[in-house]
């Protein structure tokens, strides 16, 4: 029996080219009857489609029509029925932000890969940190600071020399980013269930936006960030090339 395919693709001309051959070759169906769902295109198209299909029960698989691809499997027009059948499955919990501004609004997201806290002025952030409602450091002064979750732990994370976790670690990184005072301090490890809470101290004279897998939120006072056991993402890779052997294969390049 011939697997119910849902094809979603970035704007990209490329992605859109791809979509169009692969369709006229499998056969395309409505994205809450799909069995898999294919993405085309980068890894932020990748995670736009695993956030817009969080309550489909459809794994996505994804083929790189972008520019790196971590999260992406080789494209191929031939033989994707097999690759589906084959795949490995990885599952991961996105991180949950909760914001409030200087205003005193309020803002919601979710992230696969981190949620950052960014200086959003000339000065640098000045930042306190708790963790489980226990205050861990009275102050960090830095460019900013980040959450990140294995599967986005190469990623903003890696570039701002925090840890490679493996895939099916309970962790979280903790990761300062051009830390100034404590100057060698560059983050910690957290066990998954933490609840991580930073305050922006000094708002008005020093701004700090935060996002979410590029979802902004600006002029922010205070950020809560902690995993999200409720919802699970499916992903699918070609055998041998999961998310633990790129995770692994990323430390020795």
């Amino acid at each position: 029996m011939a697997i119910k395919i849902a094809f979603a693709a970035s704007p990209a001309p490329v992605a859109q080219t791809a979509r169009a051959a692969l369709i006229g070759r499998y056969g395309d169906c409505p994205v809450d009857e799909a069995e898999v769902i294919v993405a085309l295109g980068g890894d932020g198209f990748m995670l736009q489609t695993l956030h817009n299909t969080q309550d489909i029960p459809a794994p996505v698989y994804g083929m790189n029509r972008g520019t790196i691809g971590f999260l992406m499997n080789e494209y191929r027009e031939s033989g994707l029925l097999r690759r589906l059948e084959q795949a490995e499955e990885a599952k991961i919990n996105p991180l949950y932000m909760h914001a409030t501004c200087v205003d005193g609004s309020t803002h919601k997201a979710l992230a696969i890969n981190e949620v950052s806290l960014l200086r959003a002025g000339p000065q640098a952030a000045k930042l306190r940190i708790s963790v489980d409602g226990r205050l861990r450091m009275q102050e960090l002064v830095c460019d900013g600071a980040l959450v990140a979750t294995p599967a986005g732990s190469t990623a903003y994370n890696y570039s701002a020399h925090g840890p490679i976790l493996p895939i099916g670690s309970d962790v979280l990184a903790l990761t300062a980013m051009a830390a100034f005072r404590p100057r060698r301090w560059r983050g910690a490890l957290l066990p998954k269930t933490a609840k991580v809470r930073f305050d922006v101290l000094e708002a008005d004279k020093r701004p700090v936006m935060a996002d979410a897998d590029s979802r902004s939120v600006l002029n922010v006072a205070c950020v809560e960030i902690g995993s999200d056991p409720l919802i699970t993402h499916r992903i699918l890779f070609d055998p041998g090339h999961g998310l633990e052997e790129r995770l692994i294969s990323e430390q020795f390049s």
